[in-house]
């Protein structure tokens, strides 16, 4: 049997490559699997891994909380730059106590660009996702030279404790920067219910509270710019990615939002591989209501089933409020149902990952021809 291995990360403890290794060392059990590993992303992390020929480090990066850290930029070939949010401005920067939206700042992630374009870079891909951010953008937007003032003329630090008080909106001397491509994770907008600050901040550390400020914060600084630069983004499909970096980015760096899984998948060749494949078997940590917007193993799913695939789902656990995700599957396996300690499924990921994919093999062997 013929078994494409199609993972997104584990959120937290496992890569979307560790997650692949141990679903093939749970098939490994069975004799008769033709495995083929292809670890995804949806534009998150592991997006420049997917894409990248090489790596370089770049030092003196500020994280979310201006701190200096070091991040890395991938290229595709010597004109194309791959980077990721989540590597300069992402959660994975912060503790769980330093998690809060109000002050994180998405400026690292400017200077990766500014960094990129200064390097020769033509066109820019950058992924949008795992940001502990609900800036719209702005840090970046100052770290390529935008400035956001008082009424007075005071320069502002455009986190959106600062947004109320920002009045006018500076473009830099020189703008000019490569093509730049956002690969969107999901495609919300910037506000409302289904925006970057009710639908993602509290998984960022903010509370009901914070969340409303972050709404106001954030409709005050997108009403700016549509009256002072005559663009109006809010509504566009993938606007609230990464806390409304997909928003700053069409707007202060013309760039163009798409789905993130379509450019991984034609990087990949997904869909040629699992249209050669058997049984498909995909994950991620959390298998949620938010997983149908544009998340890679919903996507993988509906691939394999437009070639008339099974699928199958590895995930740490379902939440509530998931059925419509969950009915893309053929058989979902739920971690926190092999162990249901939550500290012990993190810790133990890999092996518990395994054990999910050997009954996977099992169930594949009576239902899968």
């Amino acid at each position: 049997m013929r078994v494409l291995i199609a993972p997104d990360k584990f959120k937290g403890s496992l890569s979307a490559r560790e997650v692949t290794a141990a679903i093939a060392s749970g098939l490994a059990r069975f004799p008769g699997f033709l495995i083929d590993s292809c670890p995804v992303t949806d534009g998150g992390e592991g997006f420049a891994d997917a894409l990248s020929t090489r790596r370089e480090t770049v030092e003196e990066i500020q994280d979310p909380l201006g701190r200096p850290v070091m991040a890395g930029c991938g290229w595709l070939d010597e004109t194309v730059a791959v980077i990721e949010t989540s590597d300069a401005s992402g959660l994975n920067r912060l503790t769980a106590a330093e998690r809060n939206p109000w002050e994180a700042s998405t400026f690292g992630t400017g200077q990766l660009i500014l960094h990129a374009a200064c390097a020769g870079a033509e066109r820019v891909l950058v992924g949008l996702g795992g940001s502990a951010t609900n800036d719209a953008g702005a840090g970046a937007a100052a770290a390529l030279g935008w400035q956001f003032l008082t009424s007075d003329g005071e320069p502002m630090d455009p986190r959106p404790s600062n947004f109320l008080a920002i009045e006018r909106i500076e473009p830099p001397e020189d703008d000019t920067l490569p093509a730049i491509i956002a690969a969107c994770d999901v495609n919300n907008p910037l506000l409302g219910p289904f925006g970057a600050s009710r639908i993602y901040a509290r998984q960022k550390g903010a509370d009901d509270r914070m969340i409303g400020h972050l709404e106001t914060a954030l409709d005050h600084f997108a009403g700016l710019v549509a009256e002072q630069l005559g663009f109006d983004f809010r509504l566009l499909p993938g606007a609230g990615a990464a806390g409304g970096l997909g928003y700053g980015l069409a707007t202060f760096c013309r760039a163009a939002l798409q789905p993130g899984f379509p450019l991984i998948c034609s990087a990949l060749r997904l869909e040629e591989r699992i249209a050669a494949s058997d049984l498909v078997i995909t994950g991620e940590g959390r298998l949620d209501a938010q997983s149908l917007f544009g998340k890679a193993p919903v996507e993988v799913a509906r691939l394999a089933r437009k070639h008339g695939k099974p699928s199958a789902l590895i995930c740490g656990q379902v939440e509530s409020g998931s059925d419509a995700a969950a009915e893309s599957f053929d058989i979902i396996i739920a971690l926190d149902a092999l162990e249901p300690s939550h500290e012990l499924c993190i810790a133990n990921a890999a092996p518990l990952v395994a054990a999910a994919a050997a009954k996977i093999a099992e169930w594949s062997r009576r239902n899968v021809r």
